[in-house]
């Protein structure tokens, strides 16, 4: 879900007024300066950990990246790129594990 989507009354339910603030701030900058509403919002939550990487890659520069990454880590958002990190079930992550099964040795891969 990009910020640009967010409906603002179920949102605030959960911690009032942290989501309406962040689409406040949003608000205030130019779309083309905000990655989450110019990209598929979809990379956000991509599968592949190529994808997952460059969506954390365009967050760097984002003007609202520190308070997307403070509402996520408040609200311990279950998955996806928020604020420039990975979360999964509610913690932030180093990087996204490929499918399937790891390798016996790390020098194969």
């Amino acid at each position: 879900m990009t910020i640009s989507v967010l409906d603002r009354n179920r949102a605030d339910e959960a911690v009032p007024g942290a989501m309406g603030g962040l689409h406040d701030a949003a608000a205030q900058v130019e779309d083309e300066l905000l990655p989450c509403r110019t990209n598929n919002a979809e990379l956000w939550f991509a599968e592949s950990p190529s994808e997952v990487e460059f969506a954390k890659t365009l967050c760097r520069e984002c003007p609202v990246r520190t308070l997307c990454l403070d509402l996520a880590l408040e609200r311990r958002e279950p998955w996806g790129v928020w604020g420039g990190e990975l979360f999964l079930q509610g913690a932030v992550i180093a990087r996204k594990r490929p499918r399937g099964r790891p390798r016996k040795n790390e020098s194969a891969a």
